[in-house]
């Protein structure tokens, strides 16, 4: 067992004495007793399967013993010294120690089955403490022998993410799993679609079309939401926020998720007052002002803020912050109080690493590539909104493209969807001709048709479809919802 050093003691001329040296956490008993019940009795492995793995144990002879067991109580087969015998006739490390005899020692001195999830946490925990000494070990030696362009906060984030990692998973650091595993994750996610309403396989947006065309909103995955200034891109992530954090208390966490909303453009007040207004249905200009009647004040704004306040909703307004303090933030959320949805506007807000020598192409990769990461370590979707260049503005048809996006190439790449904001009406208004006109007219009659009219055009999507998302839209309110063709309004049927 590897052993670690503690302390020098001195003798009183100063001289060393004797150093002190410690085994790292573990019990040899605990694991024999275990190894011994599952070979005495097969149903105690599934009574510890669910969190313990080979890698928990000390021994390297018990991780292997485990393993085998398992594979073939998996399998359906019994697990005992006789059919294990066969795998370990030939076990150098296990003739060390008595050979296959040594699995019939196991078994006679097993502990009971009632005992078995006891032992087998106590192994757990005992590996959790090697890993943490392991971690300790390994930020004392980094922080010693740093090179010039590694930075103290450099180290910090790393050993957080290891710690963050351990927290969550029992190992600090990745490492190759079996397909089995993954195909169980898949599954589940499929069961728990098949279970909900309809079947959403992520978190919902609140918005019947865009849920039916993207399944929900994907763990690890990055949404880049784009659009012109005033297309609404940032009511649309308010929106969808606000609706998945809803979701999420309505349903006693089941569905919808407790939401991380980054504002590096809007103040905190600023994005609760557009919430509010899209909850009330009382005009954001006359919230900002105050201009309520006694019964909008008492009926709708007390009421719609209380229930806002119970939302697990967390806005963090810092400008200008790095992908960095992001990551730590979205980290230290998740722990305490389950992250499941991020929310960032905008990218191009926020800031790389800071080194000088990269240029603004490359600090965007490195946000984009970045925030992918948290995607991915937190398993849980991202929603990025992002500008659009002025060449949209050229074009005779406005609707953006890929290629509009700004410093597009990492974002178009590192992205998993790709979604634009995009209202006609905004350039028709501007296009108004001379009243009394038969081209006015004719504007007017185009601007009848493209009133309240918003679309979401999915330009990339690696899960699904692309195509065009019609949505409902009221500016006042700066709220979206499900788009109704005239075809099925009641007077229609």
């Amino acid at each position: 067992m590897e052993t670690v050093l503690v302390s020098e003691e001195q003798s009183d001329d100063g001289s060393n004495e004797s150093l002190a040296y410690r085994s790292a956490p573990h019990n040899i008993e605990a694991e024999q007793d275990l190894i011994g019940a599952i070979l005495v009795n097969n149903e105690a492995a599934a009574k510890v399967t669910g969190f313990l793995l080979p890698d928990h144990f000390s021994e390297d002879v018990h991780r292997r013993i485990y393993e085998a067991a398992s594979i073939l109580i998996e399998r359906g087969e019994i697990a005992d010294p006789v059919t294990l015998k066969s795998y370990f006739d030939h076990d150098s490390a296990l003739a060390d120690i008595g050979g296959s005899q040594y699995l019939a020692r196991l078994a006679a001195s097993a502990t009971t089955i009632i005992n078995a999830e006891n032992y087998g946490r106590l192994i757990y925990d005992l590996a959790m403490r090697r890993e943490l000494i392991l971690l300790g070990e390994d930020i004392v030696n980094t922080a010693y022998d740093s090179d010039l362009e590694e930075t103290s906060q450099s180290q910090i984030e790393e050993a957080e993410k290891k710690l963050f990692s351990l927290a969550e998973n029992g190992a600090h650091e990745g490492s190759l799993v079996p397909v089995k595993i993954a195909v169980g994750e898949a599954l589940k996610s499929i069961e728990e679609a098949f279970h909900r309403d309809g079947n959403l396989v992520g978190v919902t947006t609140g918005l019947k079309d865009m849920d039916g065309k993207l399944g929900g909103l994907h763990n690890s995955d990055l949404l880049i939401l784009a659009g012109r200034p005033s297309m609404g891109k940032t009511s649309l992530a308010t929106n969808i926020a606000y609706n998945a954090a809803k979701a999420h208390r309505n349903s006693g966490g089941k569905e919808g998720a407790a939401v991380g909303f980054f504002s590096l453009e809007m103040a905190a007040e600023q994005l609760v007052g557009r919430i509010l207004a899209e909850a009330t249905e009382i005009s954001s200009e006359k919230l900002r002002r105050g201009d309520l009647s006694d019964d909008e004040f008492a009926n709708k704004l007390v009421p719609q803020s209380a229930l806002l306040s119970e939302l697990p909703l967390y806005i963090d307004d810092t400008p200008a912050l790095s992908i960095a303090a992001l990551r730590t933030r979205a980290r230290r959320l998740k722990r305490s109080h389950g992250l499941g949805l991020i929310v960032v506007d905008y990218l191009q807000l926020m800031k790389g690493s800071g080194r000088r020598s990269e240029n603004r192409v490359q600090e965007i990769s490195e946000v984009t590539q970045g925030l992918k990461a948290v995607a991915k370590e937190l398993n849980i979707p991202v929603i990025a909104l992002s500008q659009l260049s002025r060449q949209v503005e050229n074009r005779d048809d406005k609707r953006p493209q890929l290629s509009d996006l700004r410093e597009s190439g990492s974002i178009e790449q590192d992205s998993d969807v790709v979604m634009f904001v995009y209202r006609e009406s905004y350039y028709e208004e501007r296009k108004e001709p001379s009243e009394g006109t038969p081209e006015h007219a004719e504007w007017q009659e185009k601007m009848g048709r493209l009133h309240n009219m918003a679309e979401v055009i999915i330009g990339k999507q690696r899960h699904g479809p692309i195509g065009i998302i019609k949505l409902h839209f009221k500016p006042e309110f700066t709220r979206f919802g499900d788009y109704i063709s005239d075809d099925y309004l009641p007077e229609h049927h």
